[in-house]
C-alpha cells in the first residue's frame, strides 16, 4: 500500500514492513472536498489527494500476501465512501532502491469533491472544515508533522498549514 496523507501515520492495518517510497507520476494535493471525516456538506474540509503529474515520497507497507485482500477491503471501506477515489496498483521505488506495485488511492478528476488546487480556496476550506475525525486543519498539520518525522520535504504543506493559522 503507498501512502501519502493519514494512511502515513494511521494505517489502521496489520504491515510486516513500511519503508518512504517515490511514486512517478502523481503528486501530494490538497484536492479533495471532506464532506465526512474533516468537514460536513455543509462546511467541507479539505483533504489529500494523489494529483497527475510530479512525484510523491510517502510510506508503503508491506503486508502479509495472505492479508492482501483484508488490507483492501479495510482500506477501500475507509477511503471510498463517496468514490472520489480510484484505486490502482502503481510501480514505485522504495528507499533502498527497489521497485515495486503498490496500491494507492488516486484522486478521480470527474468526481464532484475534486478541487483543483487553489491555495486561497484551500485555506477557507481547511479552516471551516470539522467532521466526525477532526478538523481538516489538524489533518493537515499531523501529516506535515509525519513527514517532517520520516524527512519527508513537506514545505507546500508546510505554507499552507502557515496560511491557515495566520489570521488576517
Amino acid at each position: 500500500m503507498f501512502a501519502y496523507g493519514s494512511l502515513m501515520w494511521r494505517p489502521d492495518f496489520d504491515h510486516v514492513e513500511a519503508r518512504l517510497a517515490r511514486l512517478t507520476g502523481y503528486h501530494r494535493a490538497m484536492c479533495i472536498l471532506s464532506n465526512h471525516y474533516r468537514g460536513t456538506h455543509e462546511r467541507p474540509g479539505l483533504v489529500l489527494g494523489l494529483d497527475r503529474g510530479g512525484s510523491c515520497v510517502g510510506r508503503a507497507f508491506r503486508v502479509e500476501p495472505a492479508d492482501v485482500e483484508t488490507v483492501r477491503r479495510i482500506l477501500f471501506e475507509r477511503e471510498m465512501i463517496t468514490g472520489v477515489y480510484i484505486p490502482r496498483d502503481v510501480p514505485v521505488r522504495l528507499d533502498d532502491g527497489r521497485r515495486v506495485a503498490a496500491w494507492a488511492f488516486v484522486a478521480r478528476h470527474d468526481h464532484e469533491q475534486y478541487v483543483p488546487p487553489d491555495p486561497v480556496r484551500a485555506v477557507a476550506l481547511i479552516r471551516q472544515g470539522v467532521g466526525r475525525a477532526g478538523s481538516s486543519r489538524d489533518y493537515l498539520a499531523r501529516t506535515v508533522e509525519e513527514m517532517e518525522r520520516l524527512g519527508i520535504r513537506a514545505g507546500m504543506l508546510h505554507g499552507l498549514l502557515a496560511a491557515v493559522d495566520r489570521r488576517e
